[in-house]
């Protein structure tokens, strides 16, 4: 059992960690401004912002509110080969899938009279697509590495900290059910994305990192997984950067674009739930009840 350092309440140690992310969030804002918006700047002010509105937050929570940080933030022992191995697996079965909830989540449409509210979101996500394609635009594999390191592991670490390890952390050591704290967490996690056309997607991503955790007690797996999925676009976009491979074919992988049926998709999402039960079996059930 990890205590906390002082008798404050989880509401207390919440509004802690949205204070020091705030407080981040200005100074990143400052620095940023400070840049210039060529690429590398890009790059550096998304760095910035995993180190000092995710990563820095999270740790002086931990190391304010609790005795054992790394334990609370269970940073402490390292993942089960297992584990990575099934990561990987339903990274594999499940794109098609998720492919498809992307498709569906883009197409999705506010009723007439919210219309000015659909364009605002769409012409936002316009902008955001643009910047990742901007991040991504690489050619030589240094570039890419980079991308990879900024994209793909400092996002995985920086979020899944936060997220996963103090937020969630704070709130299943409440009364709350474990399901209830994992897909709130997750809905949070999609929410300040402000990317409201991926919100079905990056919510289900982040309820199955929440699992992850739960499971295996290791924050170290959801860091995996989350690097993973991030990292794999940023190889595939610079494989079909340098026409290796048809990066848009793979990006729409089981979901049909002439309105059939998504075969590909439905069978990728009985996998991928057959390999989630096989997973909740192979680790303790016992992990979800405490």
């Amino acid at each position: 059992m990890v205590e906390p350092r002082q008798n404050t309440t989880n509401a207390v140690r919440v509004l802690i960690l949205l204070t020091l992310a705030l407080a981040a969030t200005m100074v990143t804002g400052l620095l940023t401004y400070m840049l210039t918006m060529g690429k590398t700047n890009i790059l550096w002010s998304v760095v910035l912002q995993d180190i000092l509105v995710f990563i820095m937050p999270a740790i002086l929570l931990a190391v304010i509110c609790y005795r054992q940080p790394w334990q609370f933030l269970e940073v402490d022992h390292a993942p089960q080969w297992q584990a990575i191995v099934l990561v990987m697996m339903v990274w594999a079965v499940s794109l098609p899938a998720l492919n498809w909830v992307v498709d569906w989540n883009q197409n999705l449409h506010l009723p007439a009279s919210m219309a000015a509210l659909e364009q605002a979101m769409r012409n936002a996500e316009a902008a955001m697509e643009q910047m990742t394609k901007d991040l991504l635009s690489t050619e030589t594999f240094g570039q890419m590495l980079v991308a990879f390191v900024v994209v793909g592991v400092m996002a995985g670490l920086s979020e899944e900290l936060i997220f996963r390890g103090a937020l969630m952390g704070i709130m299943r050591r409440g009364r709350a059910n474990i399901h209830v704290v994992i897909w709130v967490v997750a809905i949070v996690f999609s929410a300040i994305h402000f990317q409201f056309l991926g919100f079905v997607p990056r919510m289900l991503l982040g309820a199955w990192f929440g699992y992850l955790l739960a499971w295996t007690r290791s924050l170290w797996v959801p860091i995996l997984a989350h690097t993973l999925n991030n990292g794999m676009v940023v190889i595939m976009q610079w494989m079909g950067n340098n026409h290796w491979i048809d990066s848009d074919a793979m990006e729409h992988l089981g979901a049909p674009q002439d309105g059939s049926f998504p075969w590909l998709a439905l069978v990728s999402a009985v996998a991928t739930a057959a390999l989630i039960v096989f997973a909740y079996h192979i680790f303790s059930k016992k992990s979800l009840q405490n």
